[in-house]
């Protein structure tokens, strides 16, 4: 496959997935204001330093409103990680792309595109923004439904899976970080009734709520909650999830090319990483800080990937 191809598919449902978990960013942030009535302004903006956009929010607004930060996340064209902007960069790509997606997925990202622009063409209410978000989340699942039941799984599939996975990594572990970097007023209110219910909200916020509750019949605590976002490997959300879908697509691609560079030697290196903890070593090494080194390495194994199948050449 040409590498220009390849770079089409991955930073295609790079984009989509980015739309998504920024709607899921905001609703995690909304529901957490709602019960820090009395600080909401540093919830907005912890979740756009989270989302990495804070740079270019604080040159357009000096203040932290909720009306101000969701329709800079959600439909400001000036920056480039809102979910408008995402959905078109992903219509562009598909576009650039298309001769290897079936009409199906085609047609799926174009409706995409065309309901949000729909959606978004005015500022949001506060009273209609669950209802959509709810209809960001259900465009892209219809996306994903179509990749699912009409996509080959040849090396196309691979590069959209290994887009997908990465920036689902990245955002999972920013939704994390959004708890537990800027999300507590005190210390002292670890365990509390509060720090219970602000990770039930990240659980939801990651539609992984009811799926926590099957396995987990102890008490929601920060512990069990951070464990199952990052280590358990049967949640399709979770850190360690995601990197066993990137290292099994580049093992794909290492079958279908004969070569095996850098980037799957990174992600190797990564899982290995991922085994070696337990939640109390993460913990103990300082939650904060192993996120931001996931991050920081789960990048470095996208921008590799680029890399190493010449998506520039």
């Amino acid at each position: 496959m040409l590498g220009k191809t390849a770079g089409g598919l991955y930073w295609m449902f790079r984009f989509l997935e980015r739309g998504e978990n920024t709607a899921r960013l905001v609703e995690a942030g909304f529901r957490i204001a709602l019960t820090r009535s009395n600080d909401a302004a540093s919830e907005w903006r912890s979740l756009l330093t989270s989302a990495g956009v804070s740079a270019g929010y604080k040159a357009k607004y000096d203040q932290f409103t909720a009306a101000q930060v969701v329709d800079y996340l959600l439909r400001d064209t000036t920056n480039p990680s809102s979910v408008i902007s995402v959905t078109e960069k992903a219509r562009t790509n598909a576009r650039m792309v298309r001769t290897a997606l079936t009409t199906e997925v085609w047609e799926a990202v174009n409706e995409n595109w065309m309901g949000l622009k729909e959606l978004l063409k005015r500022p949001v209410k506060e009273t209609d923004l669950p209802a959509i978000l709810g209809e960001i989340r259900r465009q892209n699942a219809l996306v994903r439904g179509a990749v699912s039941g009409t996509m080959l799984r040849t090396d196309i599939y691979d590069f959209i899976q290994l887009g997908t996975s990465i920036e689902r990594a990245d955002n999972t572990a920013r939704i994390i970080d959004v708890k537990y970097y800027t999300l507590l007023p005190s210390t002292s209110f670890v365990g509390s009734p509060l720090d219970n219910v602000q990770w039930e909200t990240i659980l939801r916020s990651v539609s992984a709520h009811r799926s926590f509750r099957w396995l987990n019949n102890t008490e929601m605590t920060s512990s069990n909650v951070a464990e199952f976002l990052i280590l358990d490997a049967r949640f399709p959300r979770s850190l360690s999830f995601a990197c066993g879908t990137i290292d099994q697509n580049l093992g794909f691609l290492a079958k279908e090319y004969g070569t095996t560079p850098q980037s799957h030697q990174m992600i190797a290196a990564q899982r290995e990483k991922l085994r070696r903890h337990t939640i109390s070593t993460i913990f103990d090494e300082g939650l904060h800080q192993f996120i931001t080194d996931f991050i920081r390495e789960n990048n470095a194994i996208g921008q590799q990937i680029e890399q190493d199948y010449r998506f520039n050449g």
